[in-house]
């Protein structure tokens, strides 16, 4: 069966009783972890913008687990935004598939009345509809100057969003088409406002597709395989896979691609090096005034994603990997505190990011795409002495490196404090433990 088709009618037959355990454990974890950094996020001033901006009426959703509510698309566009707005929340598939999927599915969820349970239903469907437009081309996509969170994003969330409305085959591959040719993301507006816009309006976009579809609106059944569709459009080679049967619903994706759990409110490009970095200055403690230079080893791709070299910004601190591992001497953590402006303009800061030196390489490793083989850091001091950290092939928190249930908790309720939440972190932390007996409307109760 063709693409599209295939996908609609995956999304259509998908069901509870078809998910493998392990599949609703790590989607269960993308619903903490992405509404753990949604209500970290939520004072941002992007997401204080787009809500004025948009100035939303009364409806069923509510706005960043808040008392205020919304209609559903503006509620996800909205949360969308807030999840992604300290760049904290969870990667996987070479983008951000939670802060995407959580706030399309729990809005529209909200207005459904559905169960928890569909909403798990409902995340495996965008998580595996992603996938498969992922697998289908190796190329890098940053490379190009798209973000894949905006690309992937709205054709996950129309499928994400279809199966909540349990829309037939034909108009789930319908909504799908409908969300493809909403996808958009340019890597240029990295480190501003508009890298979590894009997830926001994706998120906006799924919510549309279905609902769109679902009212008799048309879109081709074959927009992501067609020549001048959505995998030639987005390909860097223009050579992706349009052909091959997928296997939907044999090999899971989301079991073998699973979540990584960010430990460090930055780019997931700069976590190898920032684990290397904090691993050495544990071992060896070393002066600001000591270091005469620090060399970071990572690949060509990750550097072209690190794009900002001198921030002022914590925003744009969060793409710098010269800023990565300045804290990482000088605070000894890469945390929220330092993702301040106050804390990037500071001299100290300033002066030692100056003194980093970014050594690329093109020799990837096959199982992470666009990564180095291992990141490393190596520092010299004014003295002579060389101090090199042992190199790491996968971040603190990758799925072959998870965070332990306290480490995830821990992170769950400092994001909590963090936006000031209206719900205490232990009570909302208990219902997602528990969301397939519950259902969206009781989960964000206040």
């Amino acid at each position: 069966m063709p693409l599209t088709k295939a996908l609609g009618q995956f999304v259509a037959d998908l069901s509870p009783n078809r998910l493998p355990e392990e599949a609703v454990r790590i989607a269960q974890l993308g619903f903490i972890d992405c509404i753990g950094t949604m209500i970290a996020g939520r004072n941002e001033d992007c997401v204080k913008i787009l809500k004025q901006v948009l100035a939303p009426g009364d409806g069923p959703a509510t706005l960043v687990f808040g008392k205020a509510k919304s209609p559903a698309p503006e509620a996800a566009w909205i949360n969308g935004v807030a999840a992604h707005a300290l760049d904290y929340d969870d990667v996987a598939l070479r983008g951000h598939p939670s802060t995407v999927l959580v706030p399309a599915i729990l809005a529209e969820a909200e207005t459904l009345g559905s169960s928890g349970a569909d909403m798990i239903v409902a995340y495996v469907a965008g998580y595996e509809a992603w996938a498969e437009l992922f697998r289908r081309d190796n190329g890098l996509l940053h490379q190009k100057g798209w973000h894949p969170t905006g690309l992937y994003g709205a054709v996950g969330a129309a499928a994400a969003c279809a199966s909540l409305r349990r829309l037939d085959a034909d108009k789930a591959a319908q909504a799908i088409a409908l969300g493809a040719s909403q996808s958009a993301g340019l890597m240029s507006n990295f480190g501003t406002m508009t890298k979590p816009f894009h997830a926001g309006k994706s998120a906006h976009a799924g919510i549309m597709a279905a609902r769109l579809a679902e009212a008799g609106f048309t879109a081709n059944t074959d927009a992501l395989e067609h020549p001048q569709g959505f995998l030639n459009a987005i390909s860097p080679s223009g050579k992706p896979d349009r052909a091959s049967e997928p296997k939907l619903g044999e090999d899971w994706a989301i079991l073998a691609q699973g979540l990584g759990i960010k430990k460090y409110p930055t780019c997931y490009c700069t976590h190898r090096a920032i684990d290397c970095m904090l691993d050495l200055v544990a071992a060896n403690p070393v002066k600001v005034d000591e270091v005469k230079k620090i060399t970071v080893n990572i690949s060509d791709y990750f550097a072209t994603v690190l794009r900002n070299h001198t921030p002022q910004t914590g925003l744009a601190a969060k793409f710098s990997i010269e800023f990565a591992m300045a804290s990482g001497v000088v605070a000894k953590r890469v945390g929220l505190r330092e993702l301040t402006d106050t804390f990037v303009q500071r001299e100290d800061i300033q002066k030692l990011m100056q003194r980093v030196e970014i050594i690329t390489t093109t020799d990837y490793d096959e199982e992470l795409p666009g990564a180095a083989l291992a990141d490393s850091v190596r520092v010299e001091l004014a003295s002579g002495r060389v101090i090199e950290g042992a190199p790491v092939r996968r971040a603190t928190g990758h799925a072959t490196r998870p965070l332990s249930e306290t480490q995830i908790y821990d992170k769950f309720a400092d994001c909590l404090d963090a936006g000031g939440s209206d719900i205490p972190a232990e009570t909302l932390f208990a219902r997602l433990k528990a969301i397939q007996s519950i259902t969206a409307r009781e989960l964000t109760e206040v």
